[in-house]
């Protein structure tokens, strides 16, 4: 059974590998350290350093609209 390797990256790797697709972009560590505490974007610790997952990070980013599936703004009724 072959099973893909997630593409793992440190939080300024991650930075860096957005800039190279888009020199533009406004994408820091800190708002990519902020998503993966979340947990919006998957990441693992190892020892004090986050890996972040960077096709789900990319993936993140690509679809990410004014509300992601789940999330509910307002007042909700209590049944």
């Amino acid at each position: 059974m072959d099973m893909p390797i997630p593409r793992m990256r440190l939080l300024k790797e991650a930075a860096a590998e957005i800039k190279q697709l888009d020199p533009e972009t406004a994408v820091t560590p800190y708002y990519i350290r902020q998503l993966a505490i979340e947990g919006k974007v998957k990441s693992v610790m190892a020892g004090r350093k986050r890996l972040i997952n960077l096709d789900d990070l990319l993936n993140y980013l690509s679809f990410s609209q004014e509300t992601q599936p789940g999330e509910i703004h307002g007042i909700r009724k209590i049944v």
